[in-house]
């Protein structure tokens, strides 16, 4: 059948599909849910020959699902994804292309309809870039040619208030070396034309495509630094120029700098001849704007919204250095060193908290992530600010972003030059004290037995440390750190267990407690994920501490014959 009748059999799998959906069977079971995935896979299957029947297909169901139903999408998402990222690269035919073009509205109308506060919106943003992400991989002329045209429209449009949708998907797509200097190029030619909010829009959207660019293809980025490209810098620099203009008030340049310092970054030769206070009056604005960030860091500009923008634009600088090896240009890093002081001390003050309002507690946290793993990636033994997060008089919020922090450089270290985490093992037993304490309260929180406490194996400076822990955090603050750092001892076990110097009985105790309060967590009802999660790692660390002690006996043998 499906060699003779391709459409019918490719139909009747999207049939299926389309029967299995949450919308239509109510709730899911077990078995529907794994009938479901293998239909997915299917699907995927044949999209690699039968391309533009696939997505015909889930095309014409994803306009019949309503918004409000999240599963299905969440499924429909999740297989147009799948689907892009396994489409030959030579395959997109006149048809394809149209197909292309049928379904990019639709998965605009889901990017734009949702926004910040509706039910699953986060969620459905996300699958929805997803798609787009992967769309844009093989189509990405397709999705360019909207941005495109939008631009080119609100060029000419009186209006002051404007549609910048098409606008933001340039946050979203796919887009290397190349595609980014076309969108650099597209924006130096209209942005002088454009009104002030969809200006607004592009600088915002083109600094989250820089990311898209680097953290996906950071061997470009390395060598940007390695090779200068004359033809991106160009338009880099033009962009800068034109960003620099718009920005005539305070309030235009907070949100214009995080956006200049990444155009800076994209000159090498401009940061290089800044950096080392050389340079024709040409470069002036250039000067000025660096001088200004640091002014602003140091909290002399006179206004807040300036310096919570420097700290924004300086932890990108910081974090762009990372994927710099320090070999290729070293001068880059003089300008990171010449501001991280004064950053790391606005965002890492225990006596103030950096804050830019309660509806940015999200972001902060994320940025002061971002600045601690990008200064531990550029200088690791300087580390004031780890001793400061994990003081326990700090707020609730510096343990949170510490614990954090230290999983995202154990779990993402892809490039060489990268430190590793064992710089950190000299801390493990301060980190089994936040453990025990946070333990602790979230157990006596919840009403459960009483903790077992780590005591016994503590040395008298962890005791004293233990005690200063006081209960100052919210029961979620509390619950959501001690998720974090359970998946922290999942990532590296060793952090924990680190015991240099301490007596054999001493580590063992320490040890079983540390299993025992994992232990402690599994039977929790209260939270699923906490669970399940305090259970793997018991796993885990049981298999490690196995390990390690079969390993020692296979070395004590190997001596004892030789």
């Amino acid at each position: 059948m499906a060699a003779h009748k391709p459409v019918e059999w490719v139909q009747a799998i999207i049939n299926r599909f389309d029967e299995q959906l949450p919308i239509k069977t109510g709730q899911q079971s077990t078995h529907s849910k794994v009938s479901t995935e293998h239909n997915k896979e299917c699907l995927i299957n044949i999209s690699r020959y039968k391309f533009a029947l696939v997505i015909n297909g889930l095309t014409n169901i994803l306009k019949n699902v309503n918004n409000m139903y999240i599963d299905p999408l969440m499924c429909l998402f999740g297989a147009l994804s799948l689907d892009f990222i396994s489409q030959p690269k030579d395959c997109l035919r006149l048809d394809e292309a149209m197909l292309v073009k049928q379904l990019l509205p639709e998965i605009c109308h889901f990017l734009h309809s949702y926004r910040e506060g509706q039910q699953h919106a986060a969620q459905l943003r996300s699958s929805a870039s997803a798609v787009l992400f992967s769309l844009s991989c093989n189509n990405f002329n397709a999705v360019f040619s909207r941005i495109s045209t939008r631009l080119q429209e609100l060029t000419v449009c009186t209006e002051d208030t404007v549609d910048v949708h098409d606008i933001e998907l340039i946050q979203y797509i796919n887009v290397d070396c190349s595609k980014l200097k076309r969108l650099l190029q597209e924006t130096v030619l209209k942005f002088k034309s454009l009104k002030k909010p969809a200006q607004l829009a592009v600088i915002s959207s083109l600094e989250k495509a820089f990311w898209n660019w680097v953290e996906h293809y950071p061997d470009e980025f390395t060598m940007l630094y390695q090779r200068p490209q004359a033809d991106m810098a160009d338009c880099a620099e033009k962009l800068f120029d034109l960003v620099d203009s718009f920005a005539e008030s305070a309030k235009r340049k907070a949100a214009v700098w995080p956006l200049q310092i990444i155009l800076l970054i994209l000159c090498p030769e401009i940061t290089q001849s800044i950096t080392k206070e050389v340079g024709g009056e040409e470069k002036a604005n250039k000067k000025s704007f660096v001088d200004s960030l640091r002014k602003a860091l140091g909290q002399h500009s006179g206004s807040r919204q300036l310096t919570e923008s420097a700290a924004v634009a300086c932890v990108k600088l910081c974090k762009a250095c990372t994927y710099i090896n320090w070999e290729d240009n070293s001068v880059i890093f003089l300008l990171v060193q010449s501001i991280v002081m004064d950053l790391k001390g606005l965002l890492f003050n225990p006596t103030k908290p950096f804050s830019r309002g309660a509806g940015c507690q999200s972001a902060d946290v994320d940025l002061m992530i971002d600045c601690f793993v990008s200064c531990y990636r550029v200088s690791p033994r300087n580390n004031q600010h780890f001793k400061v997060c994990l003081a326990s008089t700090s707020p609730p919020t510096f343990h949170f972003v510490l614990v954090n922090s230290l999983h995202k450089i154990i779990t993402n270290s892809h490039l060489d030059w990268w430190p590793k985490i064992d710089a950190i093992y000299c801390y493990s037993g301060e980190l089994r004290t936040m453990f025990a304490d946070t333990l602790g309260r979230v157990v006596q929180s919840l009403g459960a037995h009483p903790p077992l406490r780590m005591t016994s194996s503590l040395t008298f400076k962890e005791k004293m440390t233990s005690l200063k822990f006081k209960e100052k955090s919210t029961d979620l603050d509390s619950r959501s750190l001690l998720l974090a750092l359970v998946k922290l001892i999942h990532a590296d076990p060793k952090l924990m267990l680190h015991n240099p110097g301490k007596p054999g009985q001493e580590i063992q105790n320490s040890t079983a407690e540390l299993i025992k309060g994992l232990v402690q967590l599994v039977p929790l009802n209260h939270s699923t994920e906490l669970s399940q999660e305090a259970m793997e790692v018991r796993l885990f660390v049981s298999l490690n501490l196995l390990f390690g002690i079969v390993n020692q006996k296979l070395k004590l043998k190997n001596v004892i014959k030789n």
